[in-house]
């Protein structure tokens, strides 16, 4: 197993390609190193937008600072929408904070974790949009993006402060950022070394990993194959 400790020069490494976009036109369909059949499964823990019970899962590996990670939030959020009639596909978030090249990552992706605990899985998403269009996020400003949010607790409801106690009290958030690590150590040890880092699963099938952003295209013809078209 790769400890989050050893690999920072290959962390900061691939979060250089990615920053640089060299990943956005790629299209590689084969493992170039890692062993993605290490993937967690999927379980109603996670972050799942769309149907929970889909046939294939796009689970992505992302850091809420990261460029290219905001662009394909949005490719893979078509991707689910396409297949929204038959309910085939779904989305699970994960967290892959590259804290070597981003040092707010792991405080945004706490923050997310916050909002879900305050308002569950809708609340979660809403919050990730949030800070996916309001890139880059100072932590300063986290409390008004929740309330811009409508995530309870956050001081635009009745609701107490249940977003901020979570995000300032080091007891109620330490189950969190666990959490998170556990996410991007899950993701180091497939061979992950740059963010957004994406395996298609569906039982039955070997993973389909995505290193980097793919174009819409690219995701589809993946998603397509994992469906069987």
């Amino acid at each position: 197993m790769k400890s989050s400790f050893t690999i920072p020069i290959a962390i900061i490494a691939g979060g250089l390609i990615v920053a640089g976009a060299v990943y956005v036109s790629s299209y590689r369909s084969k493992v170039t190193g890692g062993n993605p059949a290490l993937v967690r499964p999927v379980s109603a823990s996670d972050h799942i937008f769309g149907n929970p019970a889909a046939r294939v899962m796009i689970v992505e590996y992302s850091d809420f600072d990261c460029i290219p990670c905001k662009e394909f939030e949005v490719i893979l959020r078509q991707v689910v929408a396409s297949e929204a009639a038959s309910g085939s596909v779904a989305l699970v978030f994960r967290h892959f904070p590259l804290t070597e090249l981003h040092p707010n990552a792991l405080a945004l992706a706490k923050a997310a974790e916050c909002a879900g605990e305050a308002g569950g899985n809708e609340a979660f998403w809403r919050f990730a949009d949030a800070l996916f269009a309001n890139q880059p996020v100072s932590p300063s400003g986290l409390g008004a993006l929740a309330m811009q949010a409508r995530i309870p607790g956050s001081g635009a409801d009745t609701d107490g402060n249940t977003f901020a106690t979570c995000y300032a009290s080091e007891s109620a958030s330490k189950p969190l950022v666990e959490r998170i690590m556990r996410d991007r150590q899950n993701a180091l040890d497939m061979g992950a070394q740059g963010a957004p880092y994406t395996v298609i699963l569906r039982s039955g099938m070997a993973p389909i990993v995505m290193n980097g952003a793919y174009s819409y295209y690219a995701v589809k013809e993946l998603v397509n194959r994992a469906l069987g078209k």
